[in-house]
């Protein structure tokens, strides 16, 4: 098999190719006065467009040092109260939380080409609500809950194998059994910026900053 050259072959890609991607107008100073409306729509856009798991987002967060680090995870919702996200409270990224809990956030929907980043502080929902989240997701959803031990270091593959027939087989058995460390976060932001892609590199940036219990709004060079 020939070596792969990553250089040319990072050389022969294209961002945003015709017949791939459509970038549409964007008219910020038609863009509502705060930012979870123009969230909502531009992510019912990116299903409707048929973007692939639109609902995925980087997550950063930084340890008690101050190191970054960075994951994908899925947005389980977004409202007044903030962008909402769940992960076990003893993981490393509950981790971090804990010990800094602010965090940021990116979507990025290519058929589009557009990203939306979000920053702030993070706070945990109670116990009753993490379990509700929890239990309203896929049977599959609570078997990895319940297999726990996220970020723990994993002795073989068969040992996950066996740890996960057993949590199956309890989210089988009980969909209503619990998982203590399982966690529902909301990020609160500070900062919402919206990025819309132009074809002649004349890309649209619109910053939503907290004021308040009101948001301005501002544009930022591309």
């Amino acid at each position: 098999m020939a070596a792969t050259d990553l250089h040319e072959l990072l050389r022969s890609l294209r961002v945003w190719a015709p017949g791939v991607t459509e970038l549409p107008p964007f008219d910020p100073g038609a863009a509502p006065s705060s930012p979870v409306p123009l969230f909502t729509t531009w992510f019912a856009q990116a299903v409707t467009a048929g973007q692939t798991e639109p609902h995925t987002m980087s997550l950063a967060t930084t340890d008690e040092d101050g190191r970054p680090d960075v994951r994908i995870v899925m947005l389980h919702g977004a409202d007044a109260d903030g962008w909402a996200f769940a992960t076990h409270a003893t993981s490393r990224k509950g981790g971090h939380l804990s010990a800094r809990p602010h965090a940021a956030l990116a979507f990025y929907w290519p058929v589009l080409g557009r990203q939306v980043r979000v920053r702030g502080p993070v706070t945990s929902a109670p116990s009753e609500e993490s379990q509700a989240d929890l239990h309203a997701r896929s049977t599959g959803a609570l078997a990895a809950a319940l297999t726990g031990r996220q970020s723990e270091v994993l002795g073989s593959v068969e040992e996950l194998r066996q740890a996960s027939e057993a949590a199956w087989e309890q989210a089988r058995r009980n969909p209503a059994a619990p998982s203590p460390t399982w966690t529902l976060y909301r990020l609160r932001p500070e900062e919402v910026e919206f990025f819309q892609g132009d074809a002649d590199r004349r890309h649209v940036r619109l910053l939503y900053r907290r004021a308040g219990e009101g948001w301005t709004r501002e544009l930022l060079w591309p």
